[in-house]
């Protein structure tokens, strides 16, 4: 039975056919490190009985063909040599957490006091440090000044009935106005008498409280 490789979830193969080398990523940052580059002897050698062939052609021809058999074999069994001191050289910059089971970059992943990666256990000073700061941007929107012509449109007057159009000629109104800046026509009715301040309800003719009539 081959050997077997722990660490080999997350990684790209860089090798070619001058030589081996691996870039192993943090699951959590995407960040990672690169194997050092290892020449391919094997692949060296085909590379210079190609150019022989190329040139001289006859029996450098003839072996040139049968080394790139031998040379598949051979390669392979060379990645795999590779590939295993790869994970032995970059394995100790990564850990597995035991919670998720993810693997994660010592340097910037994992929370050393919990023994935990910090998508599992944050760092609370930057937990808190973040939710310091949006509630800042929360506050800077909430106590921001409106604009002047959306003033009307502010929370004091959320419970009046805001046409989004002029009932009369059907214009579209950008804004909480009392009268349509198309056609004129009067977009709110008077909700207290005139002459004694009640509150009047709404579609009254006569003022509840003095009886005065209520002029459109």
């Amino acid at each position: 039975m081959g050997e077997k490789i722990k660490f080999s979830r997350n990684y790209n193969d860089l090798s070619n056919e001058s030589g081996f080398q691996f870039e192993f990523l943090c699951d959590r940052c995407g960040n990672g490190y690169r194997s050092t580059f290892k020449e391919s002897l094997t692949g060296r050698a085909s590379q210079l009985l190609d150019a022989a062939s190329s040139i001289f052609g006859g029996f450098f021809g003839s072996a040139s063909g049968a080394t790139s058999h031998l040379k598949d074999a051979t390669w392979e069994k060379a990645r795999d040599k590779a590939f295993v001191e790869a994970c032995e050289e970059l394995a100790p910059g990564f850990i597995q957490c035991p919670h998720c089971h993810t693997w994660v970059c010592r340097e910037d992943c994992w929370n050393v006091r919990k023994g935990l990666c910090k998508e599992c256990a944050p760092d609370l000073g930057v937990e808190m440090s973040k939710a310091q700061s949006d509630r800042s941007v929360e506050e800077i929107h909430a106590h921001a000044a409106m604009a002047e012509e959306d003033k009307k449109l502010g929370k004091e007057n959320w419970r009046d009935n805001i046409k989004a159009t002029c009932p009369e000629c059907e214009a579209p109104l950008a804004t909480n106005a009392k009268f349509c800046p198309e056609c004129g026509a009067k977009l709110k009715s008077d909700d207290t008498c005139q002459s004694c301040g009640a509150k009047l309800t709404p579609g009254a003719k006569f003022c509840p409280e003095c009886g005065k009539k209520i002029t459109g």
